[in-house]
């Protein structure tokens, strides 16, 4: 099981997130072969790190600064990368526009499809290969996303009205959907013409699995399952959001798996590494994981 949250606002500079590469201290945490893996890392910690094919962006859908985008355009030209955008929608502030009710009922009423319009038609100005991720890990209920935990349909209409409107401001952009990979991840499944690569999250706290699951899981008890699932739909897989914490020993286990068996997944196209500490509370009193690579080693 895994929990992720809503991410921090982020400055112009920093919502250029970066990917890991072979030639940084990180670098023992890459696998072998030909594999894309990258990071977000709003920190901008990888900022010079070369080799790296895709860049993850994530952007509210209100109360963001779009021309900033142009910063990453240039950033990513420059070094030849790829886009992958993540569109959350709610605000950064915690308002009463930022609940489950609002949105739901906004969505089905054409409120937001402007904003859907704005968003998109910025990102469509982007000279750069992209793909984006709307309102991830719907079939969460832990009560983390203001669009999870909805009525199946109610999500895949949302979703599927949302990508229409998207197209037709990116209309060469490539669509992610990307569920956290639960058991009932097919009930929000769109149909094929709504996706072109299904995104997963994988996040390991052996702390947390040790206290409630009994024991450590290992990259194959968390991924295996939920790629399982995500065959079914016949399309590309990514990981679009991975981190793990723990000792030397589950941190030295999981850099050896990811290296070792993401060739074990044929249909598993790219891994791209959460850089940054959470800002939602785990459950069970085990506050803010710190997925960062420079700080996931518990002592």
């Amino acid at each position: 099981m895994s929990f992720k949250i809503h991410k921090q606002p982020m400055n112009a500079a920093a919502l250029v997130a970066v990917l890991i590469s072979a030639s940084s201290a990180m670098a023992q945490s890459l696998p072998p072969g030909d594999i894309p893996f990258g990071v977000f890392d709003p920190g901008g910690e990888y900022s010079d790190v070369q080799g790296i094919a895709i860049e993850h962006l994530f952007l509210p859908w209100e109360d963001v600064f779009l021309p900033s985008l142009a910063e990453a355009e240039t950033y990513t030209a420059e070094r030849g990368r790829a886009l992958l955008v993540t569109i959350e929608p709610w605000t950064w502030t915690r308002d009463e526009r930022n609940s489950p009710s609002v949105l739901r009922n906004g969505i089905a009423n054409g409120v937001y499809d402007e904003t859907m319009d704005t968003v998109c038609s910025a990102l469509g100005t982007l000279d750069r290969p992209l793909t984006i991720r709307w309102a991830q890990e719907m079939d969460d209920e832990s009560g983390q996303f203001i669009w999870a935990g909805w009525e199946p349909q109610d999500y895949v209409d949302a979703y599927k009205r949302m990508i229409d409107i998207c197209r037709t401001g990116a209309p060469d952009a490539s669509f992610m959907w990307s569920p956290l990979g639960f058991e009932n991840m097919g009930d929000f499944y769109p149909g094929d013409d709504y996706v072109d690569i299904v995104g997963l999250s994988v996040f390991s706290l052996a702390p947390w699995e040790q206290q409630v699951l009994g024991r450590e899981q290992s990259f194959d008890d968390i991924f295996a399952p939920r790629y399982e699932r995500a065959l079914a739909f016949d399309k590309p897989i990514m990981i679009a959001e991975l981190g793990f914490v723990g000792d030397a020993d589950h941190v030295a286990m999981w850099d050896a798996d990811v290296r070792s068996k993401t060739a074990l997944y044929p249909e598993l196209d790219a891994v791209v590494y959460f850089n940054q500490q959470e800002v939602y509370p785990w459950p069970n009193d085990f506050g803010l994981p710190d997925w960062r690579r420079t700080a996931q080693t518990l002592n």
